[in-house]
């Protein structure tokens, strides 16, 4: 490592998080100092519309240590995480989303971790204070994700947690359009060590994730890592053709014999056509729909589209050559 680079970075993604900055970076300076070597943060803003980026650079231009990354519009969560990624010159890199609902105590449990020879260190959730649709959102994900994944990935553990120089650069090298990074940092190896906390409340504002941007994450999550569902058509497939077969069969024995089935009367225009139709039907749009997510995600792949622009970073010092 270069004597003027950071051993450590922290990678916070901000969106409209304007009420709470002062309090973040407050606990952020907190434990970085307690942590006793050459640190930096970079805060990456998200096309936030309120004054998230003036507070920010506020904070830059007071902390040498600060880097300020304004990206052109708001991208999404996943590429700010990369676009941070991208910026830190740590050898060990921190992410962490920025509203305080993870401790940054946990950091130096991570830190520890990591000095014991972890390289990547994932943060997992033993219980979670969310309320509405979340609350059964959440469970639900996980224990699909943990049926359908083709790989071990750590069940309640979001993007919190600590990568190694060698993870990251790995992880960069990974330009995939639909990102989850939390498979994506399981995906590369490496030795991996598990912490357990506890995710608080938000301390301020409202979530920013609404529920049919999670849907999406939660589909990237699925599709990106898995096969399953596209196995699972086929087995529902087979098992609907095997079914009708065997109902054809049924319904043509009692026309041959002339009985009624279950103590209804064979008539023209039994109403089995219409349900077999409709059944049939509706499994081959969950069919198509499955096909189509993957199609979808192929189609991101061919275009190739950057995916993060960043227009301007702001740090004191003068960066090293780095990947984009």
């Amino acid at each position: 490592m270069k004597p003027d680079l950071p051993q450590f970075s922290l990678v916070v993604p901000i969106f409209n998080e304007e009420s709470l900055i002062h309090v973040l970076h407050a606990e952020v300076l907190r434990v970085m100092e307690s942590i006793g070597e050459p640190w930096e943060v970079v805060y990456v803003n998200d096309g936030s519309s309120d004054r998230s980026l003036e507070l920010l650079l506020e904070r830059q231009r007071a902390d040498e240590r600060v880097v300020v990354a304004e990206l052109s519009r708001n991208w999404g969560h996943q590429s700010a995480l990369t676009a941070g990624l991208s910026l830190a010159q740590g050898q060990a890199v921190i992410l962490m989303d920025g509203d305080l609902q993870d401790p940054p105590e946990v950091i130096r449990e991570m830190v520890t971790a990591w000095r014991e020879g972890g390289q990547v260190i994932v943060a997992e959730r033993r219980k979670r204070t969310e309320s509405g649709l979340r609350r059964l959102w959440f469970p639900l994900f996980y224990r699909i994700l943990a049926y359908l994944s083709d790989f071990p990935i750590p069940l309640n553990a979001g993007i919190f947690g600590l990568l190694d120089r060698k993870a990251v650069d790995a992880i960069l090298k990974l330009t995939e359009s639909n990102r989850y990074l939390p498979g994506l940092r399981s995906w590369v190896g490496f030795r991996t060590a598990v912490i357990y906390y506890e995710r608080a409340g938000r301390y301020a504002g409202e979530p920013k994730q609404t529920f049919w941007k999670l849907l999406r994450y939660g589909l990237d999550a699925i599709f990106s890592f898995s096969y399953k569902p596209l196995r699972l058509s086929l087995v529902m497939g087979l098992l609907t053709a095997g079914f009708a077969l065997f109902y054809g069969m049924l319904l043509l024995v009692c026309r041959v014999w002339g009985i009624g089935m279950f103590g209804i009367p064979v008539v023209d225009g039994y109403t089995s056509t219409i349900v077999s139709i409709l059944f049939l039907g509706g499994t081959q749009l969950i069919c198509v729909g499955v096909l189509g997510e993957y199609i979808g995600r192929i189609y991101d792949e061919v275009k190739r589209r950057p995916l993060f622009f960043i227009q301007q970073v702001h740090r004191t010092s003068v960066p090293p050559s780095n990947p984009t």
